[in-house]
This record gives C-alpha cells, structure tokens and sequence, in this order.
C-alpha cells in the first residue's frame, strides 16, 4: 500500500505558499471555513478518508484522547469506505506526489496526519 512514486507532503489549507507540484487533495470531511472552493485548485476532495462524524465529534481535537483516536481512525481506514479511499490515495501518487490538504489548527494531533503516517508507513497499525 506504500505509494510506489513521487513523495506525500501534508499542508494546511490556510498556508499562503502551497507546492505548486503533486495532486491536491482535501482529506477533510468539512469544507474549510473561508476558502473559497476555486482557491484550493484540488485534484479531489475525498471525504471518504477521513475520519468519520461520530469519530470526530468524539476525539473533540483534545491531544489527551490522541491515541485512543489513532487507533480508532486507523480501524476506520482498514475497513471500506476507508480503505477504497486510501488506495485512491496511492494510486493518484504519481511523480510529482501527493498534497494531502487541511483545515485542522493541530495538525499533529490530527486525522490527516496520522492518514499521512499511514500513507508513508504502509502500514494499518
């Protein structure tokens, strides 16, 4: 499940100097607040990868539940629709890699980036 080229980078929506290189993909299952849908020049956005409602209205963003909420998300991501969506995901890795976008403040204690662990790992642990 490793993506075979190019490399996976995860940026913030609201950053002011995106790569102008890989395949954008919002990995959020809410639309930013104030980006302008024609602003973020996306590939796909692909809901399906993150986590679901009901995990995220649990996890709250609290860091104290971060790895309680890995281990759930990665659950989810093991099993479809999730893991249809990851495997989109590598397979829209191509030589110019992959920009998984987000709105989320704390991006280290986030969805995206344990999807982009997941990602780079090729792991479902």
């Amino acid at each position: 499940m490793t993506p075979r080229t190019g490399s996976v980078q995860l940026w913030r929506v609201y950053d002011h100097d995106l790569p102008a290189k890989g395949r954008r993909v919002l990995v959020d299952r809410l639309w930013p607040r104030g980006i302008a849908k024609a602003a973020l020049h996306l590939d796909e956005w692909c809901k399906d990868v993150a986590p679901s409602t009901e995990l995220r209205r649990w996890y709250g963003h609290d860091p104290a539940l971060f790895d309680e909420f890995k281990r759930r998300y990665l659950e989810e991501l093991a099993e479809p629709p999730g893991s249809a969506a990851v495997e989109r995901l590598v397979a829209m890795t191509d030589h110019d890699g992959l920009v998984l976008l987000t709105a989320t403040h704390d991006v280290e204690h986030s969805g995206a980036e344990v999807l982009l662990e997941h990602l780079l790992d090729g792991s479902d642990s």
